[in-house]
């Protein structure tokens, strides 16, 4: 059976594997789920990842590294799914949300690939809220 949600398996299993202060997690590989690890990359959210190729019968793996700071203090607090399958979030331009306060970022999908809240800020674009991470 498919998965109906790739991108709430992603964020699970980063929120999962970050509670349980592993260093690295496997999530499946999509060009979703890569531009997610871009921008999560880009904010100093996590350490970097691999992408790892399947062979004909196994997907591909993306390989994510976890960062914490001091001893083992999560740099991710809390990491949610803002729009799902049965309900899209959309935002424009001028009204995409502020995670607290400025201190967390909205990880938006729009007409120019998906990016953070401020970037999509200042590009002017407006697009589907994918999710929130402090």
């Amino acid at each position: 059976m498919g998965m109906t949600d790739p991108v709430a398996d992603m964020l699970t299993r980063i929120r999962n594997a970050n509670r349980m202060k592993f260093k690295n997690v496997n999530v499946l590989l999509s060009r979703m789920n890569l531009n997610l690890g871009k921008v999560l990359k880009d904010t100093g959210y996590i350490n970097g990842f691999d992408v790892r190729k399947g062979d004909k019968k196994a997907h591909g793996m993306l390989r994510i590294h976890l960062k914490y700071s001091g001893v083992k203090d999560c740099v991710i607090t809390d990491i949610q799914r803002v729009s799902k399958p049965g309900r899209r979030i959309y935002s424009g331009s001028q009204d995409i949300p502020r995670v607290l306060n400025g201190y967390g970022v909205a990880i938006l999908s729009t007409s120019r690939g998906i990016m953070s809240d401020k970037q999509a800020r200042n590009l002017n674009v407006g697009g589907e809220i994918l999710c929130n991470v402090w």
